[in-house]
């Protein structure tokens, strides 16, 4: 997506092709920004923002935030002098405007494009449908402004002109074959190539999406149509680039092993991390490894699957049919080797589907060989393709192949000794996972130590507070941090503790829950919110209240159940006789403004799944140096979620309600007041 508003003369409209000889420079590096970026970005932002200034004089209904010119100022004082800044803003500052307006100033002054961050979709939407849109409008900048998406998000015409004529036999099932008039016919009128644009089954667009792997960039006689790279060209000649968590962190990690084919996101001369809370989680998950059973075998099945009669291997003579051969022996092999895995986790009572594996070579290796084995065969017979399209299919599989087989020699010999190894159960079977137990060292190396600033940004960055916790986390040093406080009335909620429920670790609690549940919904006849921290606790007393609230006229909607979050949420907002039972994903990252949400109920204190291997390498190395894991990880780490949890009730000056706490142990624990004086509302005990 595109914000398309002129562009200024510094970026021509020429092709985006990346010269191998300079990919050092301009692929693998952030560059620092240029000196003049910063110049005039404090006045201006001040002149936006200031009582009388430019956003109230062009938008009189809005209302002056102090707070928000606060963290404007702080943001383009970063900018001007290249430092690193961590800002608290709770709800209603209005902090992406804080952070956007002098982004679009400096960006504007000629330097390279500054990239934002974001955790979640909802805020990327937020962020290019409406914010950049109005600032355009207030502003009186021209500026560009575009959504950056994983290259997997386009079409590409080499892949689609793959499965043409006699070849799509071949390659896809009868019922996949019939779709493919309707593609041609999009692929020929769409100006962007994006999936969002066209409903597939993921098992066609994985044959005609973009891919690193097989991708000739300026050899490919579709190059100059190419929509990945138009994209691309779209980016570098962008002031904002709006892009998630994973993108940018997989991006870094790409700019950290130096690849060959560089970078996922241009150069770029400041960075924004919004819902920065979640930074530490998402960089250990993206910054370490994945291997799966279904993996291996969706990149088995591209070459030739037995069962369909189907693959890039499918037709041929004697050759083929030897590789058909050993891909079906491999394929056996792969079953048999994540068995063991499978086993693992049921013989080790692994109700949440995940184990840590503390040991190497746990799992027999019967798969690396026959793997090898079909990567160097793969490797003659490349020899002796002609067609060129063709060739580089088949070498991208056999890349992947190779890359199969690295990581499960990692996981297997447990190689990195700052990782943590475990197997998780998926939909789609078991993986083999690892991720960095610290974050600190790689992001204040790779990420702070930079020449460029650093913004990061959230509603909950403090415990008592202090911004201790969370900039040691991430290795967050040197830099300036502003907590501001709520332009929110604290008579706009309170918080009520009843005396009488059981204590949560036992089974009593879960007895007395459903009724007093169904106690504080009755008050607010819905208009809910209940956070669980278990899915089976969620379930057993969604089943118990179900009927109960039917006949009070008070809606249900359950997650995991038919409708999708962002579906739930949209009927939460159309019937405001509703309730949702959410669990992890509902804490945060939910804007529900207006009489649709007047009360929040949390069920439990989120403490950390304390069996999550993360979570267990976390606390084991925190014992190691002597320390208390509780007070230094589990406790902090429930404050802020119980903030973000909470923080779903007042998103604006109209708003009121209540936050319900069904947990005792903020009274009759010493640890208890650190929740509750977490929030700026009264405590009413019941």
């Amino acid at each position: 997506m595109v914000i398309d508003v002129p562009a200024f003369p510094d970026f021509a409209d020429v092709d985006y092709q990346p010269d191998p000889e300079d990919r050092s420079e301009n692929e693998n590096s952030a560059s620092p920004p240029r000196r003049s970026e910063g110049a005039g970005v404090v006045e201006k932002t001040e002149e936006f923002f200031r009582p009388g200034g430019i956003l109230s004089s062009r938008q009189p209904e809005s209302e002056f935030r102090p707070q928000q010119l606060d963290m404007a100022l702080a943001t383009a004082r970063a900018l001007a002098t290249g430092s690193h800044l961590a800002v608290e803003a709770p709800t209603g500052v209005g902090k992406s405007f804080a952070y956007l307006v002098p982004l679009i100033y400096r960006s504007c002054n000629g330097g390279y494009p500054a990239v934002v961050a974001t955790a979640t979709i909802n805020l990327q939407e937020q962020l290019m449908e409406h914010d950049l849109l109005l600032l355009r409008k207030l502003s009186g900048v021209t500026f560009k402004a575009v959504l950056a998406k994983g290259r997997g998000n386009y079409l590409c015409k080499r892949r689609l002109a793959l499965l043409s004529g006699d070849r799509r036999d071949a390659l896809l099932r009868d019922s996949s074959a019939a779709l493919m008039d309707r593609v041609e016919s999009w692929s020929s009128e769409t100006n962007a190539g994006e999936r969002d644009e066209i409903r597939l089954p993921s098992e066609i667009w994985g044959q005609i999406c973009s891919e690193s792997g097989n991708c000739r960039a300026g050899q490919c006689p579709f190059f100059r149509g190419c929509f990945y790279f138009k994209a691309r060209q779209e980016w570098e000649s962008a002031h904002i680039i709006v892009a998630n968590h994973a993108l940018f962190l997989t991006d870094l990690r790409l700019r950290m092993e130096g690849e060959e084919g560089g970078s996922l996101l241009p150069r770029y001369g400041a960075v924004v991390i919004d819902e920065a809370h979640e930074l530490e989680d998402s960089a250990a998950e993206h910054l370490g490894m994945r291997i799966s059973r279904a993996g291996i075998g969706s990149i088995l099945n591209s070459l030739y699957n037995a069962e369909l009669g189907r693959g890039l291997l499918a037709r041929g003579g004697e050759r083929e049919m030897k590789l058909r051969a050993m891909i079906a022996q491999v394929r056996s092999e792969t079953f048999a080797f994540f068995h063991p895995a499978e086993e693992f986790l049921r013989e080790n009572n692994a109700q949440s589907g995940i184990r840590r594996v503390f040991t190497p070579g746990i799992f027999p290796d019967t798969l690396s060989e026959p793997l090898k084995e079909l990567y160097k065969a793969l490797s003659e017979y490349l020899d002796c393709v002609e067609d060129a399209s063709m060739r580089t299919e088949i070498e991208s599989r056999r890349n992947q192949i190779g890359d199969a087989i690295d990581g499960l020699g990692d996981f297997l010999e447990m190689r990195t000794s700052t990782n943590v190894y475990y197997v998780e159960s998926e939909r789609s079977g078991v993986a083999l996972k690892s991720a960095l137990l610290e974050v600190a060292e790689v992001l204040r190396e790779r990420l702070f130590n930079r020449e460029f600033p650093v913004i990061l940004s959230s509603a909950t960055l403090t415990v008592k507070k202090k911004f201790d916790y969370f900039a040691g986390r991430i290795g967050f040093e040197n830099g300036e941090t502003l907590q501001l406080d709520s332009p929110f009335s604290s008579r706009q909620a309170k918080i009520l503790v009843p005396r009488q429920m059981p204590d949560p670790q036992t089974p009593e609690y879960e007895q007395a829950l459903p009724e007093m549940l169904l106690h504080y919904l009755m008050l607010t006849h819905g208009k809910a919110f209940v956070l669980f921290t278990s899915y089976s606790s969620m379930k057993s007393a969604a089943d118990v209240l179900r009927p109960q609230l039917e006949e009070l006229g008070i809606r249900l909607l359950l997650q995991g159940g038919e409708l999708t979050r962002a579906d739930m949420i949209r009927q939460f907002k159309i019937d405001v006789d509703s309730v949702i039972f959410g669990t992890d994903s509902f804490w945060t990252g939910v804007d529900v403004p207006g009489e649709a949400l007047s009360n929040v109920i949390i069920a439990k204190l989120p403490f950390a799944v304390p069996d999550h291997p993360l979570v267990q390498a976390r606390c084991e190395k925190i014992t190691l140096e002597g320390k208390s894991p509780f007070r230094c990880y589990t406790l902090p780490e429930a404050v802020l979620k119980f903030r973000q949890g909470a923080g779903r009730l007042i998103r604006s000056r109209n708003d009121s309600g209540i936050i319900v706490m069904l947990d005792h142990r903020v009274l009759s624990k010493s640890y208890g007041k650190n929740f509750l004086e977490s929030l700026p509302y009264p405590v009413e005990i019941q």
